[in-house]
């Protein structure tokens, strides 16, 4: 697979093909207090591989990085990175990355009997009702979004 196979930009997210060669454990905290503070150091006991937790399907797995806030009401923003599953049937009421009309775009899927729905979270934005006359892949379905604060 070349580089540009491996990797796609356009307005709405950039696509990289998500790599699971690496094995790297790191401490896993467990029980994390959002409440009362606890000794923390009593809980580390454990290791996680994010590798392992998040790409279930490797050769089907992408991460994008998500340009702009038309999914902003659902806790996806500017700059995030989502794990895109490619093998993950498109489903009703799933998020996932749309190539419409020559374009990605980043939406709620909305299927009806009229036609596929590509459904923002965000008020400033109108859905887009795709019929026939469009050209619509569902390219593939988000599984995680990992954030930066």
């Amino acid at each position: 697979m070349s580089d540009k196979e491996k990797e796609t930009s356009s307005k709405v997210v950039d696509i990289s093909l998500a790599s699971s060669d690496s094995n790297i454990e790191l401490p896993l905290f467990r029980g994390i207090s959002a409440g009362f503070p606890s000794p923390s150091m009593d809980f580390i006991d454990l290791s996680i591989d994010l590798n392992k937790q998040l790409i279930k399907h490797p050769s089907a797995t992408y991460y994008g990085r998500v340009k702009g806030e038309s999914m902003c009401d659902v806790g996806i923003n500017d700059g995030d990175l989502l794990v895109i599953d490619k093998s993950i049937e498109p489903d009703d009421g799933k998020i996932a990355v749309c190539f419409l009309d020559g374009e990605f775009t980043l939406k709620r899927i909305k299927i009806e009997k009229n036609g596929i729905w590509l459904i923002p979270a965000n008020k400033n934005y109108k859905p887009i009702h795709c019929t026939e006359n469009n050209e619509l892949s569902i390219w593939g379905v988000v599984t995680y979004v990992i954030k930066s604060f």
